[in-house]
C-alpha cells in the first residue's frame, strides 16, 4: 500500500496549529473574563430597590383583583378619575405614574418602595401623623389638583392594596436604597429660570409642548405626556413645586428614557429647568393649614413666613447654602 507521508504530515501540522489556536483563543477568553470580573468586583454595588411590574401581580391571590385595580388606578388614573373618568371626575387628567414612574417601581423615580414600611408616620407639613390613605389624598389634592377619596371607597382600598403588595418584602420601618429622590448638591448661585427655559426647549419641549401643555391622547381623556404648567398641571402645593424635588426628579429620569445610571442633564441644568418650570403659572392650593411649625419648613419651600430673614425669592430659587448655614448657626 502506497503511503502519502507528505499529506499525513501536513494534516498533523494543520491539526496541531488549529489546536494551538483553539487553546490560545480559550486562554485569551479566560483572561478577558477574569479582567471583566476584576472590573465588576471594583464597581459599587447597586442596591436600589425596584418593585415588581404589574405582570407579577398574583392571579390566584384572594385580593389579586383589588391589587390589579390599584395598579390600573395608579397607571391610568385619568381613565377612571380624570375630567372624563369612567368612575368619577375628581382629578386634572394627569396619572399618578406621571410622577411615580412605571407604577411607582423605578429607582429614584418617586417609587413606592418605602410607603407601606414607613406609614403611618409624622409629617411636619401636616403637623400630624398621616396614614397611607391621608398621603394618597394629599397627592390627589395637590399633584392631581383634585379632590379627596373616601377611604371606604373601592378605589382607595385598591390603591392601598397595590402599595401593600409592592412593599410586602420591605421590612417594617426600612427605607430601601433607591426610594425617594437623589438630593442634588446646592448650586453656588440661584437657579436661573431663563437658563432653564433653554434646557426646556432643547430637552423637554418635544414631549411636554411649547407652552408646557403636555400631549393629550386620541380619546382626549388622559395625557400621554403630562402638562408641566397651566390649568391641568400640578398645583403650587405639590411636592414637585419645590425645585429641589423637581431638579432631583428630572436629573435621574428625564428626558424620557434615561435612568439614574445614565443621566444626561448636568446638576446645574436640572436646577435651572426646575426653576423655569416652577416659575410658570399653575393652579393655586390653599396652604394656610400647612407648616404650623414654620421652623420645620424645608429651605426651598417657596412661600413664607420663615424662621429666618431670607426673602421668599431666595427660598424659591436659591442660593440655598447661605440659608442652610444660617439655620445651622442659629440652632447651636
Amino acid at each position: 500500500m502506497k503511503r502519502h507521508w507528505p499529506a499525513v504530515i501536513i494534516l498533523i501540522i494543520v491539526t496541531v496549529v488549529i489546536a494551538g489556536e483553539c487553546i490560545s483563543g480559550y486562554r485569551k477568553r479566560e483572561a478577558d473574563d477574569k479582567a471583566m470580573a476584576d472590573v465588576r468586583a471594583n464597581e459599587p454595588v447597586d442596591t436600589a430597590w425596584r418593585g415588581w411590574s404589574y405582570f407579577h401581580i398574583p392571579r390566584q391571590a384572594e385580593d389579586s383583583d383589588l391589587i390589579w385595580y390599584g395598579y390600573e388606578l395608579i397607571a391610568h388614573t385619568a381613565d377612571y378619575l380624570g375630567p372624563k373618568g369612567s368612575v368619577m371626575q375628581i382629578t386634572n387628567g394627569m396619572n399618578c405614574q406621571n410622577c411615580h414612574l412605571e407604577g411607582g417601581t423605578v429607582p429614584y423615580g418617586n417609587n413606592y418602595g418605602k410607603v407601606f414600611s414607613t406609614y403611618p408616620k409624622y409629617r411636619a407639613r401636616n403637623h400630624g401623623v398621616q396614614t397611607i390613605y391621608d398621603r394618597i389624598n394629599d397627592c390627589l389634592e395637590r399633584s392631581l389638583n383634585g379632590w379627596q377619596l373616601d377611604s371606604n371607597l373601592r378605589e382607595m382600598k385598591a390603591i392601598y392594596a397595590y402599595m401593600e403588595w409592592l412593599g410586602s418584602d420591605v421590612p417594617k420601618g426600612a427605607s430601601p436604597g433607591g426610594t425617594g429622590l437623589v438630593r442634588l448638591p446646592y448650586l453656588d448661585r440661584a437657579a436661573d429660570p431663563e437658563a432653564g427655559r433653554k434646557v426646556y426647549v432643547s430637552q423637554c419641549q418635544s414631549c411636554h409642548g411649547v407652552n408646557g401643555e403636555g400631549q393629550i391622547n386620541g380619546q382626549t381623556n388622559a395625557y400621554v405626556y403630562p402638562p408641566l404648567w397651566g390649568p391641568h398641571s400640578y398645583n403650587d402645593g405639590a411636592g414637585l413645586f419645590r425645585i429641589s424635588n423637581f431638579a432631583a426628579f428630572v436629573k435621574n429620569n428625564m428626558p424620557f428614557g434615561i435612568s439614574y445610571q445614565h443621566a444626561t442633564l448636568s446638576d446645574a441644568e436640572a436646577w435651572d429647568v426646575a426653576a423655569f418650570v416652577n416659575s410658570c403659572e399653575r393652579p393655586h392650593k390653599d396652604q394656610s393649614a400647612d407648616w404650623k411649625e414654620i421652623a420645620d419648613k424645608p429651605i426651598d419651600f417657596p412661600f413664607g413666613p420663615y424662621a429666618d430673614s431670607f426673602p421668599e425669592t431666595q427660598h424659591k430659587y436659591g442660593p440655598f447654602e447661605p440659608i442652610r448655614t444660617a439655620l445651622e448657626q442659629a440652632s447651636k
